[in-house]
């Protein structure tokens, strides 16, 4: 009997989840949790790379809003292992070992960093250092597959390359991972700038950027009614671009229409027609989720309870792979010592 592949995934409790992220991420965990062993992980851990930006209370709230989400969007904690990061303290553990594992231009490389380090004055080394702890994420859990966008495929690319590095110079420790990526809606542009991806740091701050997951009717409506298109006036399917193509990948997301189907209804008609039938589409596609989350923010001993199951399942594994790690290393000499 062939078991099922691992699968891992987070995402930071910062900023306003979006419908990127359910699109590209937590639908895609609910609709294949039946196939896979799955570990879902708030990472609160990666929220802490820009210091300057925490406020602890938020962030907690945070924290409990991000499982609540979880939960709204189908996981199972019957199915799937949900927890917080911090929680599983072999997480930081490993991160440090596979930094000083990690040649220091494989960091400076990373397009992420690049991006958020340039629009910033001073930078601190977390925000460098980001991809060892999400390596450690990954390679913790003898991960197959780990469900990402497509902006994320680079931090695969490095997870596969530490690991690498790692058994060859120590030994055959971890295994290989691969992205899982949605064929459609991995990468949702914002609704303000079709050249951007959606962002959930922005979509706090910015009105009409993005489409909260959890945001009511009449918030989601205006966002896409604002929604950037371009210069024509009719749809062709085959060939929109910018805004145009982002209101169309949402609404085949969230629809799962086909691509008969997307001709059918949109070709040859306004940009008022789709923008109308997005925010149908939209708001019923999202409304069992928004109505589930607010539920379980108001029952905070269910969540408690599954973060701890989930916690207890993460830790055995992590244990299990950390004493691996420490024997290849040859820092396990205490423990060898009390036998």
């Amino acid at each position: 009997m062939t078991s099922k592949p691992r699968v891992f995934s987070g995402v930071q409790p910062s900023g306003k989840l979006h419908i990127g992220n359910y699109i590209g991420a937590l639908s895609v965990w609910a609709k294949e949790q039946d196939t896979f062993d799955g570990l879902f992980c708030v990472v609160d851990l990666h929220a802490l790379t820009v210091p300057e930006a925490i406020n602890p209370s938020v962030l907690n709230q945070k924290i409990w809003e991000t499982v609540a989400i979880y939960l709204a969007s189908g996981l199972d904690p019957k199915k799937s292992s949900i927890f917080v990061q911090s929680t599983v303290h072999e997480h930081a553990e490993l991160a440090w070992i596979l930094t000083c594992v990690t040649p220091l231009g494989w960091l400076e490389r990373m397009t992420q960093f690049k991006t958020k380090a340039s629009a910033r004055e001073t930078v601190g080394s977390g925000l460098l250092c980001y991809p060892a702890l999400m390596a450690a994420d990954i390679l913790l859990y003898d991960t197959k597959l780990v469900p990402v966008g497509e902006d994320q495929r680079q931090h695969i690319e490095l997870t596969r390359d530490v690991a690498i590095r790692f058994n060859n110079m120590f030994g055959p420790v971890f295994s290989l991972p691969e992205a899982m990526i949605r064929k459609v809606g991995a990468r949702i542009m914002g609704l303000d700038d079709p050249n951007a991806k959606m962002s959930k740091s922005i979509g706090e701050i910015k009105v009409g950027h993005s489409i909260g997951v959890i945001d009511p009717p009449n918030v989601i409506a205006k966002a896409i009614k604002s929604a950037v298109t371009d210069s024509g006036s009719t749809i062709d399917t085959d060939n929109a671009a910018g805004g145009v193509r982002t209101l169309l990948t949402i609404y085949q997301a969230v629809s799962n229409a086909s691509d008969d189907e997307m001709h059918a209804r949109f070709n040859g008609k306004g940009y008022g027609f789709l923008k109308s039938q997005v925010i149908e589409a939209v708001c019923e596609g999202l409304r069992p989720v928004r109505e589930e989350t607010q539920r379980l923010m108001a029952d905070k001993t269910y969540l408690k309870s599954v973060i701890d199951q989930g916690s207890e399942i993460a830790s055995g594994i992590a244990e299990e792979k950390m004493a691996l790690v420490r024997n290849a290393l040859g820092i396990d000499f205490i423990k060898k010592l009390s036998k």
